[in-house]
């Protein structure tokens, strides 16, 4: 990238952001965030968040197919003008919380002489979340597992300790649960305020989660075992035996965590996946 390019791309991120848009600016972590996708020249790449298309610039020679969500109408009018010669390239103005993403990836046709539809190959995300909706985002993405199989994504900290967390650490929540139910979590670097701009009031982090849904392993369903796990957590300063009771008999709960080898005092914190999924297995059972 040249001065020339890295000054433009700075002068259009300086630009008053919207809709709560921190854009990044430090092309080392942009490199390496692109970097951390891996091999995407015959996949379709989402990039979320496009806004003034620094990082969509690095992603343009690399994927197969790009493409980028802006929600600022402004900012997609000026991407889409810029790429209009790049037929690889679709900048598509909307929210990515509900656009159609079965539409945005596209089916392609089969081998030569062979026209039945067949399956693309995964979807790959990149993005710097919006602090304000990175869960809705992720719970998003997380219930379209089928079409990704990377996500590297940039959160704010607090948000990617939590994350990457494991079960009975300070940090290991509903957030947490959830993440590792859908996939493996590296956090893999982080970055201070002014590598954004306007720098934020909180530092960030870049995580890689690679998707691997664990629900038949832990012989559980995900919509029901999803819910569950929102009761388990519902007040994370409880017992988890607490938070079970709103819903079944105290005498139903304590047997049930002794069978499925939970400490009658534990909170939901302090459980693993499988201990969650043998307690849910127990209780669906009864």
């Amino acid at each position: 990238m040249s001065n020339t390019e890295s000054h433009e791309g700075e002068k259009r991120a300086s630009r008053k952001p919207k809709l709560g848009q921190n854009f990044l600016i430090d092309h080392g972590a942009m490199r390496k965030i692109v970097d951390a996708l891996g091999d995407v020249s015959q996949r379709t790449v989402i990039e979320i968040g496009a806004g003034s298309g620094a990082l969509t610039s690095l992603l343009v020679p690399r994927a197969g197919h790009l493409v980028a969500v802006e929600l600022d109408r402004v900012l997609a009018a000026q991407l889409r003008m810029e790429y209009s010669r790049e037929p690889h390239v679709e900048i598509i103005e909307a929210d990515i919380l509900t656009v159609d993403i079965r539409t945005m990836i596209g089916n392609r046709t089969g081998p030569l002489r062979d026209l039945r539809p067949s399956e693309p190959p995964k979807a790959r995300v990149v993005g710097n979340l919006p602090y304000y909706i990175t869960s809705d985002i992720l719970l998003r993405l997380f219930g379209e597992h089928g079409f990704f199989d990377r996500l590297v994504i940039t959160v704010q900290l607090e948000v990617a300790d939590r994350l990457a967390a494991s079960p009975g650490t300070r940090d290991y929540g509903l957030l947490s649960a959830t993440a590792n139910l859908y996939g493996r979590v590296e956090k893999l670097f982080e970055l201070p305020p002014e590598a954004f701009s306007p720098p934020p009031q909180v530092h960030s982090a870049a995580l890689r989660i690679d998707i691997a849904p664990r629900f038949e392993e832990l012989q559980v369903d995900e919509h029901g075992f999803i819910e569950f796990l929102k009761r388990c957590f519902a007040q994370k300063r409880k017992m988890l035996s607490n938070n079970l009771r709103e819903h079944f008999r105290p005498a139903v709960v304590g047997q049930s965590l002794r069978q499925a080898g939970i400490e009658p005092r534990a909170r939901a914190e302090a459980v693993t996946l499988d201990r969650m999924a043998a307690l849910y297995r127990i209780l669906e059972q009864l």
